[in-house]
């Protein structure tokens, strides 16, 4: 029994390295797409280091979820791998250790890293979307006369769309200045103004456009008439309040709702339609993805130490490749789910159990030294 746990301590420990290093690669393949938009932001708005470094925390909730299963995966697989490189599982094997001993500590740690997914679909998700919403939107505000740019429509404020022409470097004066403002029902109303200049509010989610010497032109769609006021100095007040309310009050999407919510939403739903398939799945999803690192993991097994090539490279392979059709197996259940044509407990569990399956399915096979795989159609070409 002794002995036992020392191989099981072994392996959990052998499962680490191999971990943290898919981790931080599959992490930095996740995160090209992101990073790319936030250093537009730095370009555009100058932000610091400590925001842009929030905004990468914000945004790793949403990758890890699918980034652990896959590093659980290919971990277990990589070391299992590098056991049967090295004869140490044939040593095991001599020394009276059956495949079915090993699985405790591969078990344990699928179930570890399950836990953590779990923790990030249903808590870090969405905290991390709407912490990313709300700080976006700070450095917009605060930054926003730096990132405002000449000869660029701004649509940042709902309801206003802007133009600028020119921007003074000397004192930040506005030139020739378009604005369109929609924000009064019915009334559409073209602000010119030959200069003007913009400062923040008191209050840190507004600011006053300070226009002179222009005209307003509204238009009044019920009535149809038309009226120009031309004025000396007119202030226009922009607000981001407005998003800030939607943020924290409005609607949300499934992936930001947190777990009470999805709950809150199904037993308000009348009937079901696209979104409630939508929410539905999601709920699903929180813990069907998380499950993904025990039938991976149970997979990894018999995949590495039942290898045609033990080479790590070709474990990459295999790995890479079991993970693919897990992700369009889990595509294809969300598609068809949300569309009502199966139900989504179907769609979110069905790729766990197909390749929890075939892991245990494999691992039979390997546990008795038998092939994992059967090519009799090969075998002419073989010869």
């Amino acid at each position: 029994m002794k002995s036992h746990l020392i191989i099981h301590r072994y392996l959990l420990l052998e499962f680490i390295p191999p971990f943290v290093i898919n981790l931080i690669f599959f992490s930095f393949i996740f995160l090209m797409e992101q990073i790319l938009e936030i250093t537009n932001m730095i370009v555009n708005y100058q932000v610091s280091i400590t925001t842009f470094m929030l905004m990468l925390l914000y945004s790793m909730p949403y990758f890890l979820v699918y980034i652990i299963p896959m590093s659980v995966m290919m971990g277990i697989l990589l070391t299992f791998l590098r056991m049967a490189g090295d004869n140490e599982i044939v040593a095991l094997k001599a020394a009276g250790v059956s495949l079915y001993q090993l699985l405790p500590p591969v078990l344990i740690f699928g179930a570890i890293c399950a836990g953590i997914t779990g923790f990030m679909a249903v808590y870090g998700m969405p905290w991390g979307s709407n912490a990313s919403k709300m700080l976006a939107l700070d450095v917009a505000r605060s930054n926003f006369s730096v990132g405002l740019k000449e000869k660029r429509f701004n649509d940042s404020f709902k309801g206003v769309t802007f133009y600028v022409s020119h921007i003074s470097k000397k004192n930040q004066m506005l030139e020739n200045i378009f604005i369109e403002d929609q924000r009064k029902e019915g009334i559409s109303s073209t602000v010119v103004a030959p200069k003007g200049h913009m400062f923040a509010e008191e209050n840190k989610y507004a600011f006053i456009l300070r226009l002179y010497d222009g005209t307003i032109n509204q238009v009044d769609l019920a009535d149809r008439s038309a009226h120009t006021i031309r004025f000396d100095t007119y202030d226009l007040r922009l607000d981001f309040k407005s998003a800030v309310a939607d943020i924290k009050e409005g609607e949300k999407d499934e992936e930001e709702m947190t777990f009470s919510e999805l709950n809150s939403y199904l037993s308000r739903a009348k009937e079901p339609t696209a979104d409630y398939y939508a929410v539905l799945m999601e709920l699903h999803k929180k813990f069907s993805i998380p499950a993904a690192s025990i039938a991976l993991a149970l997979l990894a097994v018999p995949l590495g130490i039942g290898s045609i090539s033990t080479r790590r490279s070709a474990g990459l392979g295999i790995g890479l490749f079991a993970f693919l059709l897990y992700y369009v197996m889990l595509s294809a259940g969300l598609v068809f789910g949300e569309t009502g044509i199966y139900p989504p407990l179907i769609g979110m569990w069905a790729p766990n159990i197909v390749m929890g399956g075939a892991g245990i399915y494999l691992l039979i096979r390997a546990a008795n030294d038998k092939p994992l795989m059967r090519f009799k159609l090969f075998n002419p070409f073989k010869r």
